[in-house]
């Protein structure tokens, strides 16, 4: 994708504030770019999903996610939580706790 059809959209939620998820940022382009940026020096992980985008670049704003899309924010929010703990933890959290290593024979 070339960086004049980017798309990018900055969502923030405090569970103690808001409803749902809130746009805190969207836009195609150079402003596409800058909100990845940003997101990437302040260390806040980018999910990049075209599809996502493009549902999410329609919000305006300061809106909340809408129910229809609880699902499509959720998966992007459990990838992140998912990434996060692998680069935290490394591999051992695909194992199971009593999962022991095997020596080569």
């Amino acid at each position: 994708m070339s960086k004049s059809n980017e798309k990018a959209v900055a969502l923030k939620y405090n569970a103690d504030q808001d409803l749902a998820p809130v746009v805190i940022a969207s836009g195609y382009g150079q402003v596409a770019q800058n909100i990845i940026d940003v997101a990437e020096q302040r260390g806040i992980p980018v999910y990049r999903d075209d599809s996502a985008a493009s549902m999410l670049c329609m919000l305006d704003v300061g809106a909340n996610i809408p129910e229809d899309l609880y699902q499509v924010v959720a998966t992007i929010y459990t990838q992140i939580l998912s990434t996060a703990a692998k680069i935290q933890y490394g591999d051992s959290i695909a194992k199971p706790s009593n999962a022991t290593e095997q020596p080569n024979e």
